[in-house]
């Protein structure tokens, strides 16, 4: 079985290369971030006739998750219990579902903008309401990962500089803090091996030539049970798909699993 994550910074402007790379990768479960578009406007119709199912958590413009499985999707779950919100918001950044024998979550964790931005202090909440949401899962016997733009690095080997994120968000102590609870529920993270480079980046800004220069950053992570690292055969960033026009500034992480 094949599993990955992406966040394709709009699905709309993503969709023909979102088509083309599933069929091309081999892909049965997509988790994807970043929808950026109402769930009235999603395109379940290319994806059906791709032969891919959709749960979907999207509102409008901003944020949106989902999951794609061409090997079924059942016991959907929207949102995080236990959400904390944003000014008085619950953004749509969590959908959970079962995908033939594993269990998944889709997560695209609030960017937290700066230390001392409220949106800091909301980003730090709501990991803590993800770890209470996922605890259960993470102890069983099922295969089950939570996937998805944490939007944290969980070490400075995950920076390209670590020096040029001082006094940033996405690196700070209690981000990290916040990823060592999330693990201590039972998960584990599941590094993608090298291929190019030494460090498996998974995101490179637009500007600046990050990517040609590998100026990235590994904040699309996947955080698997006991029962999901077990089975893992291979792990890997598809640096590929970062490259040409139209591409995200996310490329996907992919999983197999011997399940």
């Amino acid at each position: 079985m094949r599993i990955a994550t992406w966040n394709v910074n709009s699905i709309t402007a993503r969709l023909p290369r979102l088509l083309a790379w599933l069929e091309s990768s081999g892909t049965d479960v997509l988790c994807l971030q970043e929808a950026k578009v109402a769930e009235a406007q999603f395109p379940f119709d290319a994806l059906r006739e791709a032969g891919y199912e959709a749960a979907v958590h999207a509102t409008g413009r901003w944020n949106g998750v989902a999951v794609l499985s061409r090997v079924g999707i059942a016991d959907v779950v929207k949102g995080l219990p236990g959400d904390p919100g944003y000014e008085g918001v619950q953004e749509p950044r969590a959908i959970s579902a079962t995908c033939g024998p594993v269990r998944v979550w889709s997560v695209y964790v609030p960017n937290g903008r700066e230390v001392d931005h409220p949106h800091y202090a909301y980003k730090l909440q709501w990991f803590e309401a993800l770890r209470a949401a996922v605890e259960g899962d993470a102890a069983g016997d099922r295969p089950f990962a939570v996937m998805g733009d944490y939007n944290v690095a969980p070490t400075d080997e995950d920076v390209y500089d670590r020096a040029a994120f001082e006094g940033a968000t996405h690196v700070t102590p209690a981000e990290r803090a916040a990823l060592a609870s999330l693990r201590g529920t039972g998960l584990s993270d599941v590094v993608p091996r090298p291929l190019k480079y030494d460090v498996p980046f998974t995101y490179w800004d637009y500007r600046q030539l990050c990517f040609p220069k590998n100026r990235g950053m590994r904040i699309d992570l996947v955080y698997g049970n006991g029962a999901f690292a077990k089975a893992v055969t291979d792990s890997y960033v598809d640096r590929e798909e970062r490259k040409g026009k139209g591409a995200s500034d996310h490329a996907p992480v992919v999983v197999d699993l011997d399940v």
